[in-house]
């Protein structure tokens, strides 16, 4: 795995694992279920990857999509291919929706809704409960 799926916890925040995809819990919750999907190549631009990669992203989008759903109910979801710290090819995938959503006794507000997503106000998760979402998510994408 590349230095930016290590450096986003995994193997722990690994929810699911294609040919040329990770999909990885993100630990700092912008919005209940949010993602990282990384590209599991060295490639640092978008086209650059294999053209395998690009077209596994109809499977993978569609079950990221379905999984987060059926966990968070959102009402959109933004994919943001920001790759300013981590360099290798990944998206934050952020479930929206209207007002807040709870997981464990913790709230996780849509601190942005309806404009662009509040990254700044993530919910850290400790140890244990990165754990915890990360073995909630797993089965959704079974």
């Amino acid at each position: 795995m590349n230095e930016t799926i290590t450096r986003f916890g995994h193997p722990a925040t690994l929810v699911a694992e294609y040919d040329h995809w990770v999909a990885l819990l993100r630990p700092a919750q912008p919005t209940l279920g949010s993602l990282v999907l990384a590209a599991k190549s060295e490639a640092t631009d978008f086209g650059a990857l294999p053209a395998a990669a690009h077209a596994e992203l109809k499977q993978v989008t569609s079950a990221i999509e379905a999984a987060l759903k059926s966990f968070v109910d959102y009402t959109k979801i933004n994919y943001l291919m920001l790759m300013m710290v981590d360099p290798h090819v990944h998206f934050h995938v952020i479930p929206r929706y209207e007002g807040k959503r709870e997981f464990e006794g913790l709230q996780f507000p849509d601190a942005g809704w309806p404009k662009l997503p509040d990254l700044g106000t993530a919910v850290t998760l400790d140890d244990e409960r990165v754990a915890a979402l990360t073995a909630a998510l797993k089965p959704l994408f079974a």
